[in-house]
């Protein structure tokens, strides 16, 4: 015979006794302490057992690297996260010597007890030549034409003298070795009288039939088997994962300034490079390190006399790298996520849900910074923490708190003695596709670091009693938004109330509004295109105890984008706002923001 033909000789057995375990021994994944006093390897039985060893995890982050991840990826948890894992060996574990012996003295001891029992199997139970035998093998049990195949075509099942088979009691590993011993002596009686085993038969055909197909899939494992090898000795870790974004932005800006002068503003084009190393070590936890490069001009009031004009990805740091964030998040229990800030936390960037999920992202929602989300979450940044517990899928509750210089260890910094802030949010979920939330943050601004509304309003909204006066700010939001099919809406309503708390004011109130609708078509024209629409009043102060600092008219601001998914790992925002009487002053000409964002993704 051939090589190929012996093979498959070698393989049959394998093959035939695997019917003949699952007939005769059905009941054994349904005992479990009688088969572990038998000597079975529970871990070797149980497929979900925990397993030995650990490949990579993986992240299964389907959110884009300007959006936070969503307590449910959570998931990853919003952090939705998924680990690999190399299964655990299932083979049949090696007898344990009794103490005192060897290794070899009890292999043989077992061996001998084996070939006791297959002795004793010959005397007590009776080859059964037909399934018809076994008075308690019924045609309507589930194993019966595996058992009666078993008999007729190899003649491989013993019964009892009293004609019963037994097929409910569970197997012993003394039994499990007297079956298959008896398997393969029948067939080795076939094989030598020249008989012809269907099974084989057919086997040899089919390998005959299939050896070209066989030799190139054994050529395809091996070729996978050395990439894989490859890549395991060439892997850049089998913790961490790397994304990347890369922005190019080009931008102008259109219309009279502040001051009545002609805008000589001319046109830029900038960047923004984000690097993220994703990092897990649970497989249900993440790290997040992020270094980035930015140099994308901002049309702030230095430029067009507001902060009204400032795009959603502007900053001016000449490219130099930085890292930007550096976070740990991890749940507690199945409700509770964690996320500890160590540098530039901000509460957007947090597994807080600020409502607003197609403007949100700086890479692919609103080109501008005010229709990105309410500017109450502007409050707060720096290091700190937040905490997120949810209530199945309807409800949320989180705590957050940053301090904008928390390494700082001197005086009106650290912590708990400079500027802070503290939010606490309460987020509605009745559907899937309706969410709502209600807001409050506590701030505090020293003396030289005020910027109540996050540079979204006017210049009046963010230092309400100048930059040198010390200031609290109570804030409330409530934001809401619905998807019903491929149509979007949403919006927010937010009130600052702000206190002074320094300098001969010192006690005067400021009350500050903001808010903005908007609207959303997704898959305009192709999967992952959008159409977005802002309408909105940025931060205005309404009313102030100080006399003259309050903004006697209302500012409007309008945005259109259309983002085209060109590929997989590239999309195209052009876009537009205009700002109707800029700082909330309708001497003032409108101004227009024109962009084009470019954002690549990998």
């Amino acid at each position: 015979m051939s090589t190929l033909f012996w093979k498959t000789v070698k393989l049959s057995p394998v093959l035939l006794f695997a019917s003949l375990f699952l007939a005769s021994g059905a009941s054994a994944a349904e005992s479990n302490s009688d088969q572990t006093a038998e000597g079975w390897s529970t871990a070797a039985m149980n497929l979900d057992a925990e397993p030995t060893a650990s490949i990579s995890p993986t992240l299964n982050d389907g959110a884009t690297l300007s959006e936070p991840i969503p307590a449910t990826d959570t998931s990853q948890p919003a952090v939705t996260v998924s680990p690999r894992f190399e299964l655990a060996d299932s083979t049949f574990p090696e007898p344990v010597p009794a103490a005192g012996t060897t290794s070899v003295e009890s292999n043989q001891e077992v061996l001998q007890q084996i070939q006791r029992y297959g002795n004793e199997g010959s005397t007590s139970l009776d080859q059964v030549t037909s399934v018809g035998q076994l008075r308690d093998v019924s045609p309507g049990d589930w194993a019966f034409e595996a058992l009666r195949s078993l008999v007729e075509r190899y003649g491989c099942i013993a019964g009892y003298p009293d004609g019963t088979y037994r097929g409910n009691r569970a197997l012993t590993r003394y039994e499990f070795a007297a079956g298959l011993n008896a398997c393969l002596q029948q067939i080795e009686r076939l094989i030598g009288d020249g008989g012809e085993i269907p099974d084989l038969e057919t086997l040899r055909r089919l390998i005959q039939e299939f050896e070209a197909e066989l030799a190139t899939l054994g050529a395809r494992v091996d070729n996978l088997e050395g990439r894989v090898a490859f890549l395991e000795d060439n892997q850049f870790s089998t913790t961490t994962k790397l994304r990347g974004e890369v922005i190019f932005g080009l931008a102008d800006t259109f219309g009279d300034t502040i001051d009545g002068g002609d805008d000589d503003t001319n046109t830029v084009l900038g960047d923004r490079v984000r690097l993220n190393f994703e990092t897990s070590f649970t497989g249900r936890d993440r790290l997040r390190t992020r270094l980035e490069a930015i140099n994308m001009a901002e049309f702030n009031s230095g430029v067009t006399g507001t902060n009204m004009t400032r795009l959603g990805f502007d900053g001016e740091e000449e490219n130099d790298i930085a890292i930007d964030e550096l976070w740990y998040r991890f749940p507690l229990g199945d409700n509770l996520l964690v996320q500890i800030d160590a540098a530039n936390g901000e509460f957007q960037d947090t597994i807080i849900d600020v409502v607003n999920p197609f403007f949100d992202s700086s890479g692919s929602g609103s080109i501008s910074r005010f229709g990105r989300f309410n500017p109450i979450y502007r409050t707060g940044s720096g290091a700190g923490g937040t905490l997120t517990y949810g209530l199945g899928n309807v409800l949320e509750l989180s705590a957050s708190y940053f301090a904008d210089e928390g390494e700082n260890p001197g005086e009106d910094r650290g912590l708990f003695n400079g500027t802070f802030a503290a939010l606490g949010q309460i987020t509605f979920k009745p559907t899937e596709n309706i969410s709502v939330a209600g807001t409050y943050v506590r701030s505090y601004y020293r003396g030289g670091n005020v910027n109540v509304t996050g540079s979204t309003g006017s210049v009046l909204a963010s230092q309400p009693f100048t930059e040198n006066v010390a200031t609290s700010a109570d804030s409330f939001g409530i934001q809401a938004n619905a998807t019903l099919g491929r149509f979007s809406v949403g919006g927010w309503v937010g009130y600052q109330d702000a206190e002074a708390k320094s300098g001969d004011n010192e006690g005067s109130d400021a009350d500050i509004w903001n808010w903005a609708v908007n609207l959303a078509l997704l898959d305009l024209g192709g999967e992952g295109n959008k159409l977005g629409v802002v309408f909105g009043m940025p931060p205005k102060v309404t009313d102030n105890d100080i006399g003259g600092r309050e903004d006697d008219d209302t500012s409007y601001h309008l945005e259109a984008f259309y983002r085209y998914q060109l590929t997989d790992n590239i999309a195209i925002t052009p876009g537009a706002f205009v700002i109707f009487n800029p700082e909330h002053n309708d001497d003032n000409d409108e101004i227009w923001v024109g962009t084009i964002r470019t954002v690549f993704s990998f």
